[in-house]
This record gives C-alpha cells, structure tokens and sequence, in this order.
C-alpha cells in the first residue's frame, strides 16, 4: 500500500513536460521534469496579460503543455455541475443544531447555491462587486460564497476580529453590495459604518434571529426566498458569461505591514489549484472512501476555503461545521465526535494540543509515564527511518502502537486520520517530533493567498522534518539571488499565481517580476530532491548596527523550547548594537473575550513548582523577580547563546511582558501569526529600555546581578 501511494506521487510530479525555457530559472532551481513551459501566444513581452489589478479584468491564464498544468479550464459553476453529477447524493455539509447533526447533499447544496444567488441578484449584486461575509464558519457562510461567485460578484470574506474600521475598509475597497453577519455583535459593526458605503443595498443574517428591524436587513431564510421570482435563465446568463480567467474571490492579506491588500482569485485559480493540491496530497475520491474534515480556521484565510471549500467539491468530500468557541476549547469534542479523516492546524493548535497532553501525561503513575517515554523514543525513530525511506516496521513499534499510540489518537480524535497538516506559520522541530513519536505526522505545507493557498505540501510518504514540503504537481519553485549557504527569496511560477491586487498595480508589479514569477518575502532554501526550507522572511530579518542580518524566527524558536514556561518570543534589535528579546509567560485565557489572563497556565504552574517557586500569576513573577524563575530563563537563553552561529546573534538582554500576545492584544494575526510591527509599536518603551541600561547580558534591569 505504501508502494503504491509512493508512486501515484511520483506519477503526479513526473508527468510534467521539462521544455520550460532554462532562462526562467536562477542559479538552485531544479531542472527536473515539473518545469512548466507556458503558453503564452500573441505576446509581446514574458508577462502581457499575466496580470490585471482591474475588477473585470481578464488574464491569460498559464496553460502547461503538458501534464496537470495543461488540464482545461474551467469556472466554479462547471466545477460544481461536475461534482452534483459524480457526487449528488453524497453528504456535503453538516452542521450541528441542538445537539443533532443536520446534513446536505451535494445536490442541496448546489440548490441553496442556486437560491440564494437568485436572492443576490434580486437585492441588486451588481457584476464584479462584492458580497462580504463576516462571520464564524457554517453552511451559509459557503453557500453565500459560491452564491455570490454564481451571481458573478466577488466573494469577500472578512475577519471576525476586525474593527468597524477594518470592515468598512474592505468592504468599501470591494464595492460589496451585500454585507453577510453571522449575529447582532457582527451586525453592529456594519450599521456602524453602513453610512460610509455608498455601494451597500442589503445586510443578512445567519446565526441568530434578528433583534431589530430595519430597512433591507434580512434574516437568512428571508433572504433565501427573496429570489423566487427571479427567472432561472436571468441567473443562468450570468453564469454563460463567466470566464475562468475572470476573477471570483478576494482574499484581503492581513496587512501586518499597512492596509491590506485584495488578493484577485480567478475561477482558474480556484478550480485548477484544488485539483492539483488534492494530487500532490493523494486525497481519496468520496466513490472510493469519504474524506471527513472539519471545518473551523477563519473561512476569510485563503487555506480554510481551500481545505473547506473548493478541495472538498473536487473529491466530495463530507464537511463538519466546528462550534463558535472552538479555539476556545470546544475543538476536541468535535475532534472526537467526527473523527476526521484529515486535519488542517495551525501551530499554536498543535502546539496547545502537546501542552494540554504533556500536562496530563505529568500526572500519570511512573509506570504509566515508562512505558508513555518508551513508546515514544520508539515512535520517533521508526517514524524518522519511514521519512527516510525504510518501511520496515519493527514489533516493538507495533506494540507501542497498541499499547500507546492508538490510544492517544483515539482520545484526541485523530484515530482515522490518515493526513495532519500544519501550515500559516512557523512550527517548532520539537512539537513536530512530539507528534512524530506518538507516530502522528504533522505534515507541513505552505503558501500565501497570492498562491490561491498551497505552493509546497507534504504527504506521509514524502516528507521531510522541518520542510513544508515540494511543489505541488504542475507549479515550480526558484530560489532568487541565493546566497552561499543556498538560502534566498522563494519564487513561484505556475496556474495558481494570483490576477494582482484591486486597484493596486505597484504593489502588483512588485510581487510578479518581469518573467511572471510570484516573488513571496519568504527566505528559504531548496535540497537535492526539491523539499523547501523556509528560515525567514525579509521583513523579519533584524540587520543590526554592525550589518548582520539575523533571521529571528529560529532564535525564538530555541528560546521557547529551552524554557517550557515561554509562550511567546520576539527577538528585536533591528539597527542596534545587540539583539534582545520579548518573553510572554504561559498563562489561562479568557474563554469568551479570548484576553490573556494573570493566572498561570496549568503547565507553568507544575514548571514554576519544579523550580521550587511557588508563584501562580504573571504579575507574582514579574513584580518580585522570582529568582527561581528568572534564574531558568537565563539558564535557558544562556544554552541557546552558545549555539548562536554568531556573536551577534547572542540575546543580550530580555524581559518579561505582563500580558501574553493574543488576537485580544492585537499582537497576533487571525492564523496566530505574530504581527511584529504591532509589537514593536506596542512595546517600545521596554525595547528603549534595553538599549538605555548600562547592565550586561540579562533580563533588562537585570536584578540577578547584584
């Protein structure tokens, strides 16, 4: 079986042509089967037409010679005609309603599909303009999505966390003519702003009843039957005139550095990239075994629709709507509950998940804890001999199996999972080797929205720690202006490159070069056999006084896994003489505000106990200087100093911050991306603090030398 997975891999990457011009590609390109030789007639330069930041704009799309990249394209509505036919009495959505899970077809999803984009075009959608939907994840969210595609306008999602401001910015930017709420709480922020949107004709609601009436504010059943009178054919036309070089979706960036930006996705980008992605992931066709997956990252990302939305219509796959307060806690029950048969994580999830585990794992019996260390070190090993090519499973492994880790999965709900993805940002070695050695692969993958989602992915036949994997089949990655050590900008080149940006043709021009490629920020490296290493971004890079640049993530990464009680780490000292650090502790949250709270976290408390403190609040160990503690985070940064590759890498000085960053605070982006120009701005009174004390390496202020 392993054999055969293993190959219907190679068969997806080999069966690309290799007639790509060897011009297209710098110096650490591969010059390997998947290069793509691009069909680009009647043009007068490499990107005529690649491009368009206009909203009825048209591209000419990317089509290989051959191989996945030649597939014909085709728009969202084909795609779906297709998967009712082959799919249509296979359950799509569910979603959970006083405790019983209400299901629909594939073929009553295309109808509500259907329905509500005749509501769109009676509340006057215009083409090419947009439907905002603001909300947590459920059936209606995508309905409207597909139903504003369908009535040919854009689908816009946006952050739940967003300010008034942060709403009417994307939605004045998109033109929407229909804002969708989840509840009263989103509602407001709209009538807040509705003034200032001059395009808005109606507002909707879908996960609670309306507790006001107001003019062209819609309950979502009521909006469902304001298209009964609109003639099929009228939407029909519609639909004829769509073209699948002929943008569909915006994905807004985050805009950690400015105003975001509206990511153009074309029907082709949409279409062709969830085909190619699901070859690369070997995902199963649902005639052969139904895919479950769970549906609960922000739908506003770019990964959450291409792992709920668009990879599910291609292999008809069963989609599971998680409750509101899933990051809050209630994630595991549906975890248990569906038992998907994959799983898409952002980092700081696994990372809660090894925490949560690690806690209850200390407080078994010292057998328990024995045979728990056994398995593991098993685990790992024989998992990393797998990555490396060697299937051959030991008993003891197979006894741990049954012993250990079918026992830990099943009590996560992972038992079915055959496929546990991470992506959106960063991930520690260590978490992934905890994983790893309960023989559950966390497989990396990686992307941006300017790449319609994944550019890299892993399988657990292909995978190397560490690396978010190869390109997917029919796309090719280029290293631009390497270094010596093999390390420069990641570029991208295939069907699933982005239109451009609304309205925005410098920022544009300054991600698609000259020869068509998607220049992303990121810094990484490529081996022999194509697995991608990303070591940071250019952004991030801190170029101190001396010029050295210092990629930082690494070094937080360190910092973290040397003192278990750090939650987050922010390496700061761009032109300065020293790099220094930001440290948050471990601490609980508050459930329905989501604002990090004093009191300690259940593992920092059983860490600070094994220090020999006694301290259960933030505020104890900074306002006393707890030497316990203090005296751990210098040991642990003092370990990570002596493997810096440099001086300059050195953390000089550190210190502790009262609060944890969080989405609350502001520090953290939506994916739980760490949002550095917000800290920076947030906390430059200790960052000035650290360049204006005289004392040597240390917490700032540092107490300890006395």
């Amino acid at each position: 079986m392993c054999l055969k997975a293993v190959q219907a891999e190679l068969a997806c990457t080999l069966r690309e042509s290799s007639s790509t011009p060897k011009a297209f590609f710098s110096q650490g390109a591969e010059a390997s089967p998947g290069l793509i030789a691009f069909v680009l007639q009647n043009s007068s330069s490499p990107t005529s037409g690649l491009w368009t930041t206009q909203r009825d704009g048209e591209v000419k799309l990317r089509i290989a010679e051959k191989g996945l990249g030649s597939k014909a394209p085709k728009t969202v509505h084909e795609l779906f005609q297709e998967t009712v036919k082959k799919y249509s009495n296979y359950y799509a959505l569910a979603s959970k309603k006083n405790g019983n899970w209400i299901k629909l077809t594939y073929q009553m999803y295309y109808n509500e599909c259907w329905k509500a984009a005749k509501s769109f075009l009676k509340l006057g959608l215009e083409r090419f303009h947009g439907v905002c939907i603001l909300g947590f994840n459920a059936a209606e969210w995508i309905i409207a999505d597909i139903a504003a595609i369908f009535a040919g306008g854009f689908a816009v999602g946006i952050y739940t966390t967003n300010s008034p401001e942060a709403c009417h910015y994307v939605a004045e930017n998109c033109s929407a003519n229909v804002v969708i709420v989840e509840n009263h709480k989103q509602l407001q922020k709209i009538l807040e702003i509705q003034h200032k949107l001059p395009h808005l004709k109606a507002i909707v609601q879908y996960g609670e009843a309306l507790k006001e009436k107001r003019p062209n504010l819609y309950f979502w059943s009521e909006f469902m039957e304001l298209g009964r009178d609109v003639p099929d054919s009228q939407l029909q036309e519609i639909i004829d005139s769509q073209k699948p070089n002929q943008c569909c979706t915006l994905i807004y960036t985050s805009g950690t550095t400015g105003q975001p930006k509206g990511v153009m996705l074309s029907h082709d980008n949409l279409t062709w990239t969830a085909m190619a992605a699901g070859c690369s992931l070997l995902l199963t066709d649902a005639k052969a075994k139904q895919e479950l997956v769970i549906s609960y990252l922000p739908l506003s990302h770019v990964a959450a629709q291409m792992t709920d939305i668009w990879l599910p219509m291609i292999f008809g796959a069963q989609v599971f709507f998680a409750q509101p307060d899933a990051l809050k806690g209630s994630l595991v029950e549906t975890l248990r509950e569906v038992r998907p048969t994959s799983f898409l994580g952002v980092p700081r999830v696994w990372e809660k998940m090894e925490e949560r585990m690690k806690s209850i794992g200390a407080k078994s019996s010292a057998l328990r804890r024995k045979v728990a260390a056994w398995a593991k070190e098993i685990g790992l090993q024989t998992n990393l001999d797998r990555m490396n090519g060697y299937y051959d499973i030991p008993m003891n492994f197979r006894i741990a199996k049954h012993l250990v880790y079918k026992k830990v999965q099943k009590a996560i709900g992972l038992d079915r999972c055959t496929r546990c993805y991470t992506g959106a940002a960063p991930i520690s070695r260590e978490t992934l080797e905890f994983f790893l050695s309960l023989d559950i692969p966390v497989l990396e993958l990686y992307g941006m929205s300017e790449s319609t989602g994944p550019h890299t992915v892993s399988s657990p036949h292909m995978f190397r720690l560490t690396s978010c994997g190869r390109s997917i089949s029919g796309c090719q990655t280029r290293i631009h202006n390497a270094d010596q050590y093999g390390i420069g900008e990641v570029c991208y080149l295939g069907r699933h490159i982005f239109m451009g940006y609304l309205n925005m043709e410098d920022k544009t021009k300054e991600a698609i070069d000259e020869e068509g490629w998607l220049h992303s920020g990121d810094l990484g490296k490529l081996d022999a056999h194509g697995f991608l290493y990303i070591t940071g971004r250019i952004k991030e890079l801190i170029i101190t006084a001396g010029g050295e640049n210092i990629p930082p993530v690494p070094i937080e990464d360190a910092v973290k896994a040397a003192v278990p009680i750090i939650s987050n780490a922010m390496l700061v000292g761009d032109k300065a003489k020293f790099v220094a650090m930001l440290l948050t502790l471990k601490c609980n949250v508050n459930i329905d505000t989501g604002e990090p709270r004093d009191d300690l976290a259940p593992e920092a408390i059983e860490y600070c106990q094994r220090l020999g403190s006694k301290a259960t609040k933030v505020s104890e160990i900074i306002r006393s200087k707890d030497k316990a503690v203090y005296a751990a985070i210098q040991n642990g940064i003092s370990a990570v100093n002596e493997r810096a590759t440099s001086n300059a890498q050195k953390i000089q000085k550190w210190t502790l911050l009262e609060k944890d960053f969080s989405l609350f605070g502001g520090e953290l982006g939506p994916t739980m991306k760490l949002k550095r120009p917000v800290v920076v701005e947030k906390y430059k009174d200790q960052i000035a603090q650290f360049y204006a004390d005289l004392d040597g390496p240390g917490p700032a202020g540092n107490s300890l030398r006395q």
